[in-house]
Order: structure tokens, then sequence, then C-alpha cells
């Protein structure tokens, strides 16, 4: 059975884990080992740091694992970015990080402010990332051949819709990152490659078909 989202609290911030999502990036040790010590349990302890920290920390965390709610006077939940961003990792996911609405197969919609997309077709947790490319070998260095237009992407929420057995579409102005971190220009739409097959990564080129990709 998959594990279960789990909360650690502290007077000033509440932090959630889902260990689903987490691919190990390691963003939150590096950041603040304090608090997250995988050798410690519980692995993670708010009261260890102050909220301000803690709440950095945990915005560098690419796959949304990670989230928090500050609790000083109200709740106040972790803001929205104020730009929406699709990075190409090296040989890993997509990392979406803004207002991303995702559309999942069974009708349902979830607003998310950070995850990460499998693009080697191996996760077994689809339309995200669980690591399975490091199992797969997947490589591919994250180039991208197509340029957008320049300027900053406006306001608005991203689609993500995951086509059955196919590419997953993002809808909504976004600005897209390569492998390199160069800013490669401000996107209306596209479809993604996730089954690990196409020769216009990290753009799909219809090689899911040939391949016999399966996924929902």
């Amino acid at each position: 059975m998959p594990e279960k989202v789990r909360t650690y609290e502290s007077p000033a911030i509440r932090i959630v884990y889902d260990p689903v999502r987490c691919i190990h990036a390691a963003e939150c040790v590096r950041g603040l080992s304090a608090v997250f010590d995988p050798d410690q349990r519980p692995w993670i302890d708010p009261s260890k740091a102050a909220a301000d920290d803690i709440a950095a920390v945990i915005s560098r965390c690419p796959t949304g694992a990670l989230a928090y709610e500050r609790l000083e006077a109200a709740a106040r939940p972790e803001p929205t970015p104020s730009a929406n961003l699709v990075t190409v990792s090296a040989d890993g996911p997509l990392f979406l990080r803004g207002r991303v609405i995702v559309k999942r197969a069974d009708g349902t919609t979830g607003e998310e402010l950070r995850l990460a997309l499998c693009r080697c077709g191996a996760s077994t947790n689809k339309p995200l990332c669980d690591g399975g490319h490091h199992a797969r070998g997947f490589t591919d260095p994250g180039a991208v051949v197509r340029r957008g237009a320049s300027g900053f992407a406006p306001d608005g929420a991203l689609e993500v819709t995951p086509q059955t057995n196919g590419p997953t579409l993002v809808r909504g102005h976004f600005t897209l990152v390569d492998g390199r971190g160069a800013d490669r220009g401000v996107f209306e739409k596209a479809a993604f490659c996730r089954c690990g097959a196409s020769n216009t990564k990290p753009f799909c080129d219809g090689s899911h078909v040939a391949v016999g990709f399966v996924a929902d």
C-alpha cells in the first residue's frame, strides 16, 4: 500500500510530507539538515528552525512532496508563485512550478504549486515522477531546440492534462527552461513526451504509438 501523507507541526508551521511524490532530490536536507535529517526518527522536526527558514527551504522542493502552512495567528497556506515555470531536467522529469491545475483521468482536478512529471515512461505513479528514471537508465540532456516568445509569461493557471497512452498536454503561459538552465522563452501550450521514446524531446513526436506506451 502507498505510504500515507504525514504532517509535522511546531507552534509556527505545519509541514506536510507526501512520500509517494518524493524522488529524493534532497533540497530539504541540503538546505536545512537540522530540520530534515533522514538519520533521525521522525526525520522532520520543525521545532529546530525558524518558520521563515523552513518555508524558504520547502519552496525549493521540486516535486511538491513537501508543503507547508504557516500557523502564527491565522493559518496561511504557501503562497502561489508569481509566474509559471516548466524546467526540463537533464536525465530526469519535468519540474513545474506556479498555479498548476492537473486534470486527472477520472475527470477530477487538483491544484498544485510544485510537481514533477514523468518523461521517461517508467514511473509507477504516472503522470508524476517517482524516480523510476534512475532504474531505467533514462538519459536526455534536456535540450530544447524550439524557442518560444520573448518576454515574461502573463499570469494565469497552467492546465496539465495527461493524454491516455500519449503525451502530457500543458496549456497556459509558462516560461520553459532547458536542462542547462537556459530560458527558452514563453510558451502557450505544448505536448510533452512522457513515454521516453520521442526523438524531439522534451516534446512529443508520436513515438508513443510505435512503442505501445500505456498510461492513463
